[in-house]
């Protein structure tokens, strides 16, 4: 038996006085290893708010709408007026604790912020205020998070598969240790100084990132422009109009060209061989390949995840073969960076029609880790920006993506900015595994304590 849960066999008897719901999965019991005293209802710290917007609010106040994430997280959606929501909306307060009643069991429980104005929800979202004299908002939110608590949710759900809710009259019922306040403060503020050091490494990540790009950038003698758009009438030259497109000509864009074209520089159409790789029947002889869509591609990490196809369904925008050394680059919204050189791991593999392909170089004068490293770097992400085109999913044309200019500077500067690079994504994956094991470490401490298998006194 588990010190988490009783764990009942295939056959096994329930006094009728217990029985909830006639479900087995409802059957699950926590065994929360603390006092007896300390154990409670959660509707003993919980009170229902169900405040309609409409007994304070007239139908033309403006209102804000609330996302749960899994993470818990809380954002706001844009204002808009009572009068516009189909339904009933209901307040809710800062520090009120608000969860999704078909979500809430992958993690969409969280506290209002009090830096939103005028939220609401619908029926949807139960709302309750907080009895901050028995508990810590803090605390019932990470009590929601555990594993446990989240096994006792899965087995109060009901509805049809997909739809499937928690009752708030179901979770109120719920049993769960509530200890002391200073023994929540403590279970809080170890939680919270985890995030604090997660947080810190998020900023020297992002401060890596930063100022990386932009000191190898100066060094190849380029500074990236704010972003300047056009306002009222200008004028150009004829022979600089490429297009009829006022977007075309913003100021930085202009900045950046003239600063590529100050020195040293190529096109990408005469820097690389771009081909087409078509796959045949024959190329996988088990009935399947290993697909890389352009989600599976990212600025950071290049390829993260394939997904296996059979030849016979394979989908008509699975075209393109790879081959180790190929450079790939994602034409649907070019500004996310999803370009990578293919590494042996996925030689072999198939892509998507949405990304060019280049097999090799054209001269010895560039080398393709710079390529790359300058495609994904502000300045060559701008330059894609320019040159893409269409509405909800712009994309760059083949003829506009070799028009993009590459400095060429000495191959041994080349070599040297690509290690620097290099370097600085070592650094940066580093920080995330740390991230990652600061994060497990504080989660399973904390689901521990809250168990009361893990004594809080000791952290």
């Amino acid at each position: 038996m588990s010190i988490a849960a009783k764990i009942h066999p295939r056959a096994f008897a329930i006094e009728f006085k217990d029985l909830a719901t006639w479900s087995v999965a409802a059957q699950f019991v926590a065994e929360w290893n603390w006092p007896q005293e300390v154990i409670k209802p959660l509707g003993r710290i919980l009170k229902r708010r169900s405040e309609a917007a409409l007994e304070t609010l007239s139908p033309e106040t403006m209102v804000t709408l609330l996302t749960i994430r899994f993470d818990g997280s809380i954002e706001p959606r844009e204002q808009i007026q009572i009068k516009g929501i189909k339904g009933r909306l209901f307040r809710v307060y800062p520090g009120d604790v608000i969860f999704s009643k078909i979500d809430v069991r992958n993690g969409a429980i969280g506290l209002a912020r009090d830096d939103i104005d005028c939220m609401c929800v619908t029926s949807e979202f139960p709302v309750y205020s907080v009895n901050i004299d028995k508990v810590l908002p803090e605390y019932v939110k990470l009590l929601f998070r555990t594993t446990i608590f989240k096994k006792l949710l899965n087995s109060m759900i009901s509805g049809a598969s997909g739809r499937k809710r928690i009752q708030p009259s179901h979770l109120e019922r719920v049993i769960v240790p509530i200890p002391p306040l200073r023994v929540q403060q403590k279970i809080v503020a170890y939680w919270s100084d985890a995030q604090s050091l997660i947080s810190a490494i998020k900023r020297s990540i992002e401060t890596i990132q930063n100022d990386s790009e932009k000191g190898l950038l100066k060094r190849i003698g380029l500074q990236i422009p704010p972003v300047i758009p056009r306002k009222g009438c200008f004028t150009i030259n004829l022979s600089q109009n490429e297009r009829w497109d006022t977007f075309f000509f913003r100021k930085d864009f202009i900045s950046l060209d003239d600063q590529i074209r100050s020195a040293n520089y190529t096109t990408l159409g005469d820097s690389l061989n771009f081909i087409s790789r078509a796959w045949k029947p024959s190329d996988f002889p088990k009935g399947s390949f290993e697909y890389i869509e352009i989600s599976s591609v990212t600025k950071n990490d290049g390829i993260t995840h394939t997904r296996s196809v059979s030849v016979q369904e394979a989908p008509s925008r699975a075209t393109t073969l790879v081959k180790a050394g190929d450079l790939i680059i994602a034409t649907t919204r070019p500004y996310l960076g999803s370009f990578t050189i293919v590494g042996k791991k996925h030689d072999g593999f198939v892509c998507s029609s949405g990304f060019s392909l280049a097999e090799s170089l054209k001269t010895e004068a560039l080398d393709k880790e710079f390529i790359l490293f300058f495609l994904k770097s502000e300045a060559g992400l701008r330059q894609l920006e320019r040159r893409m085109s269409g509405g909800l999913y712009p994309a760059i044309v083949q003829s506009e993506l070799e028009k993009i200019l590459i400095p060429t500077p000495p191959l041994k500067v080349q070599k040297e900015v690509v290690a620097a690079y290099n370097n600085g994504l070592a650094e940066i994956q580093r920080l995330r595994i740390e991230s990652k094991k600061i994060s497990e470490e504080a989660g399973q401490q904390i689901e521990e304590m809250i168990l009361g298998v893990s004594s809080v006194e000791d952290i």
